[in-house]
């Protein structure tokens, strides 16, 4: 089967993790009568019907069942269909299969630029497209379709981690070479994951470990806020049932916490705390400054949080529930004195260990901030 490509499958990277590192050497064609747009509120194109306009394209040329499967997966979980069309090439006019989209994707304004989605969407778009295939066995229409939006939080995670800035100046400088997946299991789960991976690593006397089994629980990066009014001294918590105390039989798993919340795939940490404070907790006014970026767990998880304090005016009047009814958010918010917070903390009874140090960070910085009112 021969199929005519026109987004984002002309990247060679992403071909190569949608068809399973087989190359699919494209053929330059055209397509006319058919327009490509950008998808509105996406980064993705999709293509459309237009009379008089000519697409530039690629022919993938003897797709396999293997790879057409594969391919199926990847466009038609969203509703493209395969339809026939006829392309112009080099070797004259040529009968071909082409992926439509479904009639109901709004259109977005301009045009659609392989460039520059390349320049900052690629690699996360490689990295999703490979969680996708690396389960087993593989998935339907429905389940891509539920789980795509945690694999593209997950990507952009990924390559959140590549692209940050990280200092040596104690801990060892890792080069490429000094660790290596040997064998790695499908992920299993269906929001987040687990992860079995048999690995080796430079030891500190410059030899090899062993090969050894390993469980990752494969999570996401998420945003913290702690709403702090310096005029009144107090801080805003949020109050909801947890499911890792339930599992650990923990009597009160009603915890207390900062407003957090899933970064989403292209959205900055920032834009994160500040869209997570208006769904939980109704604050659209608030400065935010970064306290610090971590790993809660990093011997057994991949969860990374961006914890920001928030300055804001937390009034007497304000709500005393949030969350998103969608999201089954069951939010209780309760306003502390800061002294009370710090009580509690010592109590045993704030025992979430991100808000135990965001309420230890502002310790060392309250007195500056009341200063400066």
């Amino acid at each position: 089967m021969d199929i005519f490509i026109y987004g984002t499958l002309q990247s060679s990277a992403l071909r190569g993790a949608v068809a399973g590192g087989v190359p699919l050497n494209p053929m330059p064609a055209h397509l006319d009568g058919y327009a490509v747009y950008p998808v509105a509120g996406d980064v993705v194109p999709l293509i459309r019907a237009t009379a008089g306009a000519v697409t530039q394209g690629a022919v993938l040329s003897g797709i396999t069942n293997a790879q057409l499967a594969r391919l199926d997966a990847y466009e038609g979980a969203f509703g493209y269909r395969l339809i026939d069309v006829r392309v112009r090439t080099q070797a004259g006019t040529k009968a071909v299969k082409m992926f439509l989209p479904p009639d109901d994707i709004a259109v977005g304004q301009g045009e659609w630029s392989l460039e520059a989605w390349t320049e900052t969407h690629e690699t996360p778009a490689v990295l999703a497209a490979t969680e996708l295939f690396a389960h087993q066995p593989p998935m339907s229409h429905a389940q891509i379709r539920a789980r795509w939006h945690m694999f593209e939080k997950r990507a952009w995670a990924k390559y959140r981690a590549q692209s940050q800035a990280s200092p040596v100046t104690l801990r060892h400088d890792a080069q490429n070479d000094d660790v290596t997946i040997v064998a790695q299991q499908p992920p299993q789960g269906y929001f987040f994951g687990m992860l079995s991976v048999h690995v080796k690593y430079r030891q500190f006397d410059a030899t090899q470990s062993d090969v050894l089994p390993r469980e990752v629980f494969v999570g996401i990066d998420a945003s913290l806020v702690l709403p702090y009014d310096p005029a009144r001294d107090r801080v805003l918590l949020v109050e909801q049932i947890r499911m890792g105390a339930v599992i650990r039989q923990d009597p009160q798993p009603w915890m207390l916490e900062p407003i957090a919340g899933m970064v989403d795939a292209r959205e900055t940490p920032r834009e994160a705390a500040l869209r997570e404070s208006i769904e939980e907790a109704g604050i659209t006014q608030m400065e935010l400054r970064h306290i610090s970026s971590f790993y809660p767990s990093p011997g057994s998880s991949t969860d990374y949080f961006h914890a920001y304090l928030g300055l804001c005016e937390l009034p007497d009047v304000h709500a005393s529930f949030g969350g998103l009814e969608t999201e089954a958010e069951d939010l209780r918010l309760h306003l502390v004195d800061f002294t009370q917070a710090l009580a509690l903390v010592r109590s045993g009874e704030i025992n979430a260990g991100p808000l135990v140090m965001m309420l230890y960070w502002l310790a060392s910085e309250r007195d500056t901030l009341r200063a400066a009112l």
